[in-house]
């Protein structure tokens, strides 16, 4: 979605919005972290980010790449920052049409700043000379598809009176060459920036203002951005910070109290503004304690507009069906089905046609290296040790397992001890959902979708678990009208409870003036196209191991014996239901045995 079109939209629903700023960093691992980063801050609700660029060089690229999977696989609406430095007008091209690629239709467009070891800034052959050039071509190539931001700068009201009315017709021509919005540079004298606001809009331009605004991190790191940008310090702010220079945590706690006073200010000045923009510098404590100490909480409909983050690229945006198994997997179902054609209606499609892609196409990895990993899960050698860890993954203990790069979701609280004992029994689970009727889709655990809406699940698990096992649970499954299963090995070879060939869907939502709404399904084919996926994960940790230790031959034990299997409770007001047949299996396999413990099955005879 166009930026103005969320300003405007938020404008009319009387809220105050957020968006970051993020820069491409120098390194491959820099990069992963940042992406991992801007994952955790969507969680704070933020209506788009933006990306900036450098000079047409290897950063350049990156932001290309970052807003590609920030639309992509992040789902975040993103804005591209490109500048004229560097850039002849076939890059430029480029860089956009890569943008819309993605679904991005965003673009701050920047005259940019001299070139690294230049002091005079000059237009390369074939490039730009002003960003009102740029704003210009970017019509002429595309017209109304992208919202063009220009930068703006309060501080060009402190200029003597004659710059200062030159500076301010320039800002005027960009605006009138067909400009959506306006986000400032950086301040910290809220009084220059009403009073340069005020002079925009006297002069005639009405177009939404986005005050830039920069949390303060450390003392060092606030007087080298300040004096990079010439910025104006109140004195107030010096006088408040530099008693505690050292100390790091008192500068970012009295800054972040000094910034959101700025921020109120700006709220109560009658300005018609209500968003900020936050130069986070790729930090994230600060830009959280900024919005905490304005008690801006973020939306549920802005963070989960369905229980699964959308994909923003052209051919997704109205995706509106999944599959659960990939629920901790996004990027990887993302990459094995961008090429399904049956996104454009909204619905599920077969996956019998070029769907999911090849395996190796994708291919599958750890996400840590060996030594992290050995660090997380250790060297088990029993297959108790095995289930503990996986217990402890469920009850917040342990950050990752090979089938979740991320910590348990919020709702897995709600089964968090059900799901630990599960696996102290043998049940090895890799995804689940507890039953939910009727929760307002607002709620801060299970909630989704717009406002005054309701959402349900039916209780799903999915796991591990050994031939014996297995034949334990079935028997109970089996006496449970409400219950359904899918069972595969690592052959392929499938079998299940369910006479239906359709998808069930197991998560659905009731919103005002909508039909209903059935984002997540269990449906056998995907199932078996998830577990090449699913085993091969558990292959990877066993390679973790060096050959013949005995983890290596543990893990690849479990992993070759095991079945994988899904298991649906149908009847999602009863959300205690869908364990009571694995406690009784589980029991009943403890008692076979001649020590009371599951954990006897450590290796498959």
């Amino acid at each position: 979605m166009r930026i103005s079109k969320k300003i405007e939209q938020s404008s009319k629903e009387g809220k105050i919005w957020w968006s970051f700023e993020y820069f491409p960093p120098r390194t491959a691992q820099g990069l992963q972290n940042l992406l991992d980063r801007i994952k955790r801050m969507a969680a704070l609700g933020p209506e788009f980010i933006d990306i900036t660029w450098n000079a047409g060089g290897r950063t350049s690229d990156l932001t290309a790449h970052m807003v590609k999977t920030c639309q992509g696989s992040v789902g975040i609406e993103t804005c591209m920052h490109l500048t004229c430095t560097n850039m002849p007008k076939e890059k430029v091209d480029i860089a956009l049409r890569e943008a819309k690629k993605a679904g991005c239709c965003n673009v701050l467009a920047l005259r940019g700043d001299p070139p690294q070891g230049k002091d005079e800034w000059e237009a390369v052959e074939g490039g730009f000379v002003h960003g009102i050039d740029l704003v210009k071509h970017i019509h002429n190539e595309y017209g109304d598809y992208f919202d063009i931001a220009v930068a703006g700068f309060p501080q060009f009201q402190l200029l003597p009176p004659a710059e200062r009315d030159l500076e301010m017709k320039y800002l005027k021509e960009k605006i009138d060459a067909g400009v959506n919005f306006i986000f400032t540079q950086m301040f910290y004298d809220v009084d220059v920036f009403i009073d340069w606001v005020r002079a925009v809009r006297a002069a005639g331009i009405t177009i939404p203002i986005v005050p830039g605004i920069a949390p303060v991190q450390t003392w060092n790191g606030f007087l080298k951005a300040t004096s990079l940008a010439n910025t104006k310090i109140p004195q107030y702010f010096l006088d408040a910070l530099e008693p505690y220079k050292n100390d790091d945590e008192k500068v970012r706690e009295i800054g972040t109290k000094l910034v959101a006073e700025m921020c109120r200010k700006i709220l109560a000045a009658d300005l018609d503004i209500h968003g900020f923009h936050f130069y986070t510098m790729n930090l994230e404590k600060g830009t959280k304690m900024l919005l905490e100490e304005l008690n801006l909480m973020p939306r549920v409909e802005t963070i989960k507009p369905l229980p699964w983050r959308q994909s923003l690229t052209p051919n997704r945006r109205q995706e509106n069906i999944r599959p659960i198994f990939w629920a901790n997997r996004t990027e990887s179902y993302l990459s094995r089905t961008e090429n399904w054609d049956e996104f454009p209606n909204g619905r599920f499609g077969d996956s019998r046609s070029p769907a999911y892609g090849e395996l190796d196409g994708y291919g599958i990895w750890l996400k840590q290296t060996k030594e992290e990993a050995l660090k997380l899960w250790g060297e088990p050698k029993a297959f108790a040790e095995v289930a503990s860890l996986f217990s402890r993954f469920c009850l917040g203990e342990l950050k990752a397992l090979p089938w979740s790069n991320q910590a348990a979701s919020s709702e897995t609280s709600a089964i968090a001890l059900q799901l630990a004992k599960m696996n102290e029994l043998g049940f090895l689970t890799i995804n689940s959902q507890p039953a939910v009727n009727g929760a307002k889709s607002d709620d801060p655990q299970f909630g989704w979708g717009p406002s005054n809406g309701y959402v349900y699940q039916k209780a799903y698990l999915e796991f591990f678990v050994s031939p014996q096992l297995l034949e334990l649970l079935l028997a109970h499954v089996e006496r449970d009208s409400n219950m359904t299963y899918y069972v595969i090995n690592k052959q392929g070879d499938l079998r299940t409870n369910t006479h239906s060939d359709g998808p069930n869907a197991v998560t659905w939502g009731i919103f005002p003036g909508k039909e209903v709404i059935q984002p997540t399904v269990v449906e056998a084919l995907s199932f078996m196209a998830w577990k090449d996926e699913a085993y091969e994960l558990g292959v990877k940790w066993a390679n973790v191991y060096e050959a013949e230790t005995p983890s290596r031959k543990l893990m690849m034990g479990i992993f070759e014996s095991s079945y994988l299997v899904n298991v649906v409770h149908n009847d999602f007001k009863d959300p205690q239901a869908i364990f009571g047949p694995f406690f009784k299996a589980g029991a009943e396999y403890t008692a076979q045995h001649t020590n009371g413990s599951a954990a006897l099955q450590a290796l498959p005879n």
